[in-house]
């Protein structure tokens, strides 16, 4: 590689020269000509990127105000909400799941959506074969939606596509699926997925074309292939839900238009998913009498919230190993949990098998379940059904102490509109105006324990 030459530049006109002088030629003054180093040097060479420079950069201030990216609602509530208020122009989105929860049934359905509104959609899939999708759009009743469909994964093939048919909306089923020419790996390793992406992001951006990708899952539930694609674009989306339920989640994780952590319910049906407009009354609404280990939480999915029941089942071990088994929550927060109740409240689980579970397939994230868990557990091993119309909620500390939680108000009202009369909850520095609704505050786990349960009693084994 060639050396680059020595570069002068004067420090009052910033002329530059390619040899020192004392006095500048272009404004005369003298003793202003000093070396240009370049804009960087680095490495033991001490060869940076030289001194050609580029062009300055468009500066403002922090009260400028942009204006807001224009969207387009695909009328389907649920989906518009996850979205921050729909699709963005140009905007790439990343939709991950489990295979078979329903991820092309979504996007199938958004799909048609879009189009009626008015969106040129192209649906290409590399997954399936261009008649199992129209297959599904006639099971669906999607088959006279005006959406383009196309059956490829050679991504030169749908780059010239979608640069000449300059669609609105690209759907791309899914990333895995598709390879370029110029990488030898096969179609779903780390190279052929991170390139696929970064040419189709800048598709969207230089061409005004919103895409969504459809990405697999590992058996972890993370989206496969490299953490590089989720920085890549601009909305991360998870479809949540167990197979043996009829519900399902639409999670946003990362939104660079709306709200992380929004959540959308739908409902699987023979005719498609349909979008719950209340979720709280779907996941209580298989909740009989009062039962021992079955608290409701009240929590907060984003802006939105949202009622579920709390299960837990307590029985002896066998042989004295004790098993500990969680479904829709953390389970190195129960392990903390059970260390708190015993440590800070005199209550053992030693000897004894824990199972909890949310029900209806709802994954809780937010330490505000904290006070809601204990009260099952609690329920549970003494055998004592809570009340049926009572929510708890609340984040346990190590300490023992229950500390205060976001939109505690919100929490209560969603109580209220369902028929809940009383409220576990915090000790609050105001209080709520929520009326109909008892509000029991609790300071610690130990008196929470003792005022509900008197002494516990001791362990079964």
């Amino acid at each position: 590689m060639a050396k680059d030459s020595p570069s002068f530049k004067c420090t009052s006109c910033n002329a530059r020269t390619t040899k020192w002088a004392g006095r500048c030629e272009s404004c005369g003054a003298w003793n202003t000509i000093v070396e240009d180093t370049g804009l960087s040097v680095s490495g033991p060479s001490k060869q940076g990127m030289g001194g050609r420079r580029g062009k300055m950069l468009e500066l403002t201030d922090l009260k400028s105000m942009a204006e807001a990216p224009p969207r387009t609602e695909a009328g389907v509530a649920e989906l518009d909400r996850v979205l921050g208020g729909g699709l963005v122009h140009a905007s790439a989105v990343l939709l991950g799941g489990d295979p078979g929860i329903g991820k092309s049934t979504l996007l199938l359905q958004a799909a048609a959506r879009f189009a009626r509104n008015g969106l040129k959609v192209i649906y290409v899939t590399g997954e399936e074969s261009a008649a199992q999708v129209q297959l599904r759009a006639q099971r669906l009743g999607l088959a006279d939606s005006p959406v383009l469909l196309a059956s490829e994964s050679n991504l030169r093939d749908i780059l010239t596509t979608l640069e000449a048919e300059k669609p609105d909306l690209a759907i791309i089923d899914s990333i895995q699926t598709v390879w370029i020419d110029t990488i030898e790996s096969p179609p779903g390793s780390v190279s052929q997925v991170r390139a696929s992406a970064h040419e189709l992001v800048n598709m969207a951006k230089r061409r005004g074309i919103s895409t969504i990708l459809v990405g697999h899952v590992t058996k972890e539930g993370a989206l496969a292939g490299p953490r590089v694609v989720e920085h890549m674009v601009d909305t991360v989306l998870y479809f949540e839900g167990e197979r043996g339920h009829q519900f399902r989640i639409l999670r946003a994780v990362k939104n660079r238009f709306g709200p992380a952590d929004e959540i959308g319910v739908f409902e699987m049906t023979g005719r498609g998913l349909a979008e719950v407009k209340n979720p709280s009354a779907l996941f209580l609404s298989e909740r009989g009498k009062p039962t021992p280990g079955s608290a409701v939480f009240a929590g907060i999915e984003g802006t939105r919230p949202i009622l579920c029941e709390i299960q837990a089942l307590v029985s002896p071990a066998p042989q004295g190993q004790s098993r500990r088994a969680v479904v829709g929550w953390d389970g190195s927060r129960l392990s903390m949990l059970l260390a708190v109740l015993e440590s800070r409240a005199g209550v053992s689980f030693a000897g004894l098998d824990v199972y909890l579970n949310v029900a209806g397939g709802l994954r809780v994230t937010e330490p505000g379940a904290d006070l809601a868990v204990a009260a099952a557990l609690m329920s549970a091993r003494e055998n004592h059904p809570l009340g049926g119309q009572t929510v708890f909620f609340g984040e346990i500390s190590l300490s023992g102490g229950v500390r205060q939680v976001i939109q505690t108000e919100n929490r209560l009202k969603e109580a209220q509109k369902l028929g809940f009369t009383s409220a576990f909850l915090p000790r609050m520095a105001k209080r709520s105006a929520v009326q109909g609704i008892a509000l029991d505050e609790v300071d610690d786990l130990a008196g929470f324990v003792t005022s509900n349960f008197g002494q516990p009693a001791p362990q079964r084994g």
